[in-house]
């Protein structure tokens, strides 16, 4: 245990995802023997971020505008959505240059364990984009868990009746993995094999 502000800096940067004790430690004695220009500059990123960075109104990505890139991007297929947890998946999916299509971030995945429903997840305004009858393949790109694949089947029961191509992305991801870890060839593979659960 420290003292004051720098135990209340390690207790802070060990509350984020995957930052443990020692980590949290470690960053924090960075921080204090970095330049005050350093510390200043991440400081300033980081208030930046939280003013200026909002979410997509149409697929809940992460936007500087009221749409983000990719909504806003006219060459983009509006035929097939491509379903993911998190905007950190569609930049994993971006860097295969595999899919042109639209995206849909639900925020998170089916976990009851952490009371995460359905009804906590982005799927009405899946349903609503869905009900336009513009797209005709969805594709389920949740992470190759147990929430991902309870995801999956839950929105592959839910759309099954809309006529509509519905396809998972194939084996090449391992099993408890996460997009974000995947690298372009594996993720391009799993991508370019997807499976069928509906549709034709």
């Amino acid at each position: 245990m420290y003292e004051g502000a720098v135990q209340d800096l390690i207790d802070e940067l060990g509350r984020l995802p995957g930052i443990g004790p020692k980590s949290a430690q470690r960053i924090a004695f960075h921080l204090l023997q970095a330049d005050a220009a350093d510390v200043q500059r991440l400081s300033t990123v980081l208030v930046q971020v939280k003013e200026r960075v909002t979410f997509c109104e149409i697929c809940g990505n992460v936007a500087q505008d009221s749409t983000c890139r990719m909504c806003a991007d006219p060459r983009r297929d509006d035929a097939a959505i491509c379903v993911v947890e998190e905007p950190k998946d569609v930049v994993a999916i971006e860097r295969t240059r595999e899919f042109r299509g639209r995206y849909h971030v639900l925020g998170g995945a089916i976990n009851p364990m952490e009371g995460v429903g359905p009804d906590e997840l982005r799927i009405r305004e899946l349903m609503r984009r869905l009900a336009s009858g513009v797209v005709t393949e969805v594709i389920i790109a949740t992470n190759p868990n147990l929430e991902g694949e309870a995801t999956a089947a839950y929105l592959s029961r839910a759309l099954k009746d809309m006529g509509l191509r519905i396809s998972r992305l194939a084996s090449g991801l391992p099993v408890g993995g996460d997009l974000d870890y995947a690298d372009e060839v594996t993720l391009g593979r799993a991508f370019e094999g997807r499976t069928v659960l509906s549709g034709s």
